[in-house]
């Protein structure tokens, strides 16, 4: 395990847990805006809790960085959100959670902690033909968790996963124009192979992808023509903020109070103009919202 300065000892975060209440925010966090899109839910689904968010775009994009590398910036990340007094902490990442999640669950066993699950138990169950695309990085396919999870539903339900690299898209989608035709250009890269082999429900296996699901229907119709074939895409966002709900409510942590002003900020390791352009995809007019500069 990769050594980090300042660490909290288990003795510190039971103190940091025992004085967690249902007013504590919750922290989340990825390599970029990718986040932002299962934040978006969370918001959705939470009304009453106060979120604080980070942008890890120094270190960006994850899927090029090694799971020593994703645990390190993991674990300060966590500390960081910990001096927050956090009473819960979304890993808003399919990459990072990949990589970090058990490490950051062992190591804060008294914190919820949320992954990115890649979707595909949902996609089984939707699939119609039994052929599923993955569109994902290279570091969430190749990573155990995924294998494990793949192997095991293949085997219960008969479904046919077919993994996607999609090299390059995260870069592109940081940014910020998502309607260049290098984004178009990838996704008719990674698209419509999967189609080919009779793939009719396609997962988003990065929370950067969503902000590109309609160039991805896009591509579709091109390629389908004048196919009707239905094709399903499933994003996970909703099953996070439901998931977190749950969790909150069970430990008593789950703030019901509509009355309080709710508290959004957010932080940026790097320099990412496209990350405030992102903020206004989550936050309402009346917010005013702008990501600070972090150093860790």
């Amino acid at each position: 395990m990769p050594n980090t300065q300042n660490k909290l000892s288990t003795s510190s975060l039971k103190a940091e847990h025992k004085h967690a209440d249902s007013n504590a925010p919750v922290g989340v966090f990825d390599s970029g805006i990718g986040g932002l899109s299962v934040l978006k839910h969370l918001r959705e689904h939470l009304p009453h809790e106060d979120f604080l968010y980070v942008a890890d775009t120094a270190f960006a994009p994850y899927g090029e960085r090694s799971n020593e590398e994703l645990i390190e910036r993991s674990m300060k990340i966590t500390e960081f959100f910990l001096q927050h007094k956090i009473k819960a902490l979304v890993i808003a990442c399919n990459t990072a959670t990949a990589a970090a999640v058990a490490v950051l669950r062992t190591r804060y066993p008294n914190l919820i902690i949320i992954g990115m699950e890649p979707g595909i138990k949902p996609a089984a169950a939707r699939s119609a033909s039994k052929i599923v695309g993955v569109l994902a990085t290279r570091s969430t396919l190749q990573s155990e968790k995924f294998h494990r999870l793949s192997q095991q539903l293949s085997q219960e339900t008969q479904t046919q996963f077919i993994p996607q690299a999609c090299v390059g898209l995260v870069n592109q989608i940081e940014r910020g124009d998502l309607q260049a035709p290098a984004i178009f250009d990838l996704l008719r890269q990674y698209v419509p192979p999967l189609l080919d082999q009779g793939v009719d429900t396609l997962v988003l296996g990065c929370t950067h992808y969503p902000f590109v699901e309609q160039q991805i229907r896009e591509v579709i119709r091109e390629h389908q023509a004048n196919q009707t074939k239905p094709i399903h895409i499933i994003d996970t966002g909703a099953a996070v903020a439901r998931r977190l709900a749950d969790l909150l409510e069970k430990q008593g942590l789950l703030n019901t109070d509509a009355q309080s002003s709710k508290v959004f900020q957010a932080w940026t390791t790097g320099d990412s103009p496209t990350l405030q352009m992102a903020i206004g995809f989550i936050s309402s007019a009346q917010e005013q919202i702008s990501a600070q500069t972090l150093h860790l």
